[in-house]
């Protein structure tokens, strides 16, 4: 009887002791890996989860190997998290895209695009510190775009965040 107590106890300790793992894996954690805005400018990102939200940018860089054909992108997000479970959360938000893009035309010339994309990030955290994201929304280009000076489209995109804490 008394093994029988004790292995319940030990359970009992187990069970309560532990806590529901947050989405994100910890409040303050950083994560590494790669992400693209809607309208595909992208590479390289890093995000800051705060718990009620995160926040993050890319950097990406192409050389075509040609004279002057290298294209440069930087961007930021923000999301904050409407809806938050053990593994996954729900954000509201968007990001702000800027490319320094080779036209194809003269070897000398640059488009310049800026897009602004309103939209919503889910998070699935297959593990406690790696979340593949799903992003929808609007992306508006609002400088270049290949001559559209403000259009938007519905559209959706996926990324990938190891997470260090």
């Amino acid at each position: 009887m008394k093994k029988n107590i004790a292995v319940v106890s030990g359970l009992a300790v187990l069970v309560l002791g532990a806590g529901v793992a947050s989405a994100g894996g910890s409040k303050g954690s950083i994560g590494v890996g790669g992400e693209y805005q809607l309208n595909g400018l992208g590479g390289m990102s890093a995000s800051y989860d705060m718990g009620e939200f995160h926040l993050g940018g890319f950097f990406g860089f192409a050389d075509g190997g040609g004279d002057d054909d290298t294209d440069v992108a930087l961007g930021a997000r923000f999301y904050y998290h409407v809806h938050s479970s053990a593994m996954a959360d729900f954000g509201v938000g968007g990001s702000v895209g800027l490319g320094f893009l080779d036209d194809g035309v003269a070897a000398t010339d640059k488009e310049t695009v800026l897009y602004i994309e309103p939209g919503v990030q889910a998070r699935a955290f297959v593990a406690s510190n790696v979340a593949l994201s799903f992003t929808a929304g609007l992306s508006i280009g609002v400088a270049d775009a290949n001559g559209v000076l403000v259009g938007a489209q519905p559209t959706g995109i996926a990324g990938f965040h190891y997470y260090f804490f």
